[in-house]
């Protein structure tokens, strides 16, 4: 039988103080009973390799339909604050069979041909982005996630998936929409708010893209849903999924790379002088700081063994660290929570999934942060935070991690009077 820990330990659900939260737990063993935002408990799940079996063994479901109790008899709400996380229909909630069908889809709309064809357009927007900072006037603070790590990122996503442009169109809904999606520490009022919102701005979104038919990925789907593939709720299911998911990692990819180099100019200085690459520093940033922290919840489709005397009932909930898994002491060492691009095991991550569930659009997002971050690099050689002694407030969320604006001088710390 499991070990219920007691007392349980509550997850704040602002995020403040993840990496502190995620050492404590992980201080309890490999597997920790948690209470997430609106008392909803659930099995923490501790270090690299056992996150790794987790995601990609068949002991363990994304489906809460047919493998959570609790939500299939009620006791937790549909008004649950996070509910949007677990009512979806996508390829990322299905398991087994439905998964495959699912994904093959997506699978065939994301081709290498696709993202090859977009590259240009990515350092259009790139270029675009970079010239409207060029006009900032010399010595101002700038936002640089909400000036260039988040508006990059959501042009493309939109490029990809044929959402058309204009004032009143749905690409600002869609901005203001998903920014507020991944807000944990949000009211339930808001979040059932911003939900149906997200669900009705899409619903005209496919019925505009049913009549304007383009070479795009929301096509596509369409296609896919005509050929009975998928049903008309998985079809809009599948669209938030990529969307959000789509938008939202690159972002924080981007955000957290930049301030990460920034607050470590001998990491900076590697890549400068060629002693490591722009790749290095992705990777690195990925396992250092996951782009999104935690999964949406796993249910044990059997009761798990975790060790000896350790057990995961079947029918609990179970949560994924893509951030804890990057700092296991025991895959990284006892330095694990240090930025360094000369890491022996930076790759070993998770931050893409794993298994079965590895993400779709990591080609894409490591296309687009390296475009962005050598052209920033190269247009900005002089980046430097504005206050290094004043770490960024972080996102209010247990499941993105990025901040909530990275403000930065474009032309170093002296422009503004101050001290290089």
């Amino acid at each position: 039988m499991a070990q219920r820990a007691c007392p349980f330990l509550s997850i704040d659900p602002s995020g403040r103080d993840l990496y502190a939260e995620i050492a404590r737990i992980r201080a309890r063993g490999p597997a920790v009973e948690v209470e997430l935002p609106g008392g909803v408990r659930a099995w923490w799940i501790n270090g690299l390799e056992l996150n790794k079996r987790l995601l990609a063994g068949p002991e363990t479901s994304k489906d809460a339909y047919r493998h959570w109790p609790a939500w299939i008899n009620g006791d937790v709400s549909r008004t649950w604050p996070l509910a949007i996380w677990v009512s979806v229909r996508n390829m990322v909630t299905a398991y087994g069979t439905d998964h495959s069908r699912l994904r093959r889809p997506m699978a065939a709309a994301f081709t290498k041909r696709r993202v090859d064809a977009l590259l240009p357009r990515v350092r259009q927007i790139v270029d675009g982005a970079l010239d409207a900072l060029e006009r900032v006037p010399p010595g101002e603070v700038v936002d640089l996630r909400g000036a260039f790590a988040a508006p990059v990122p959501h042009e493309v996503v939109c490029e990809l998936f044929g959402v058309p442009q204009g004032e009143d169109g749905p690409r600002r809904d869609l901005y203001r929409i998903i920014n507020r999606f991944f807000d944990t520490a949000i009211s339930l009022e808001d979040a059932q708010a911003n939900a149906a919102d997200l669900y009705a701005t899409l619903t005209a979104f496919l019925r505009y893209k049913r009549g304007h038919p383009e070479d795009d990925l929301t096509t596509a789907l369409i296609a896919a849903r005509e050929r009975d593939e998928l049903s008309e709720q998985e079809l809009m299911d599948n669209l938030i999924l990529l969307l959000t998911a789509g938008f939202e990692t690159t972002v924080n990819l981007i955000d957290n790379t930049v301030h990460s180099l920034l607050a470590h100019p001998d990491q900076l200085g590697l890549v400068r002088s060629g002693r490591a690459t722009w790749e290095d520093a992705l990777e690195e940033s990925l396992r250092h700081e996951a782009p999104g922290a935690m999964s949406g919840l796993r249910y044990a489709v059997e009761d798990i063994e975790i060790e000896p005397g350790l057990t995961i009932p079947k029918g609990d909930p179970i949560v994924v660290s893509f951030a804890g898994a990057g700092r296991d002491p025991e895959r990284h060492g006892p330095a694990a929570d240090r930025f360094d691009l000369t890491r022996a095991t930076s790759r070993d991550h998770i931050s893409f999934g794993h298994g079965v569930h590895h993400c779709l659009g990591r080609p894409l997002a490591m296309a687009e942060a390296t475009v962005a971050l050598t052209s920033l690099f190269e247009r900005f050689p002089r980046l430097a935070l504005a206050d290094p002694s004043c770490p960024p407030r972080r996102l209010r969320s247990i499941i993105s991690t990025g901040h909530e604006e990275l403000p930065v001088l474009l032309h170093g710390r002296d422009e503004a009077g101050l001290r290089p």
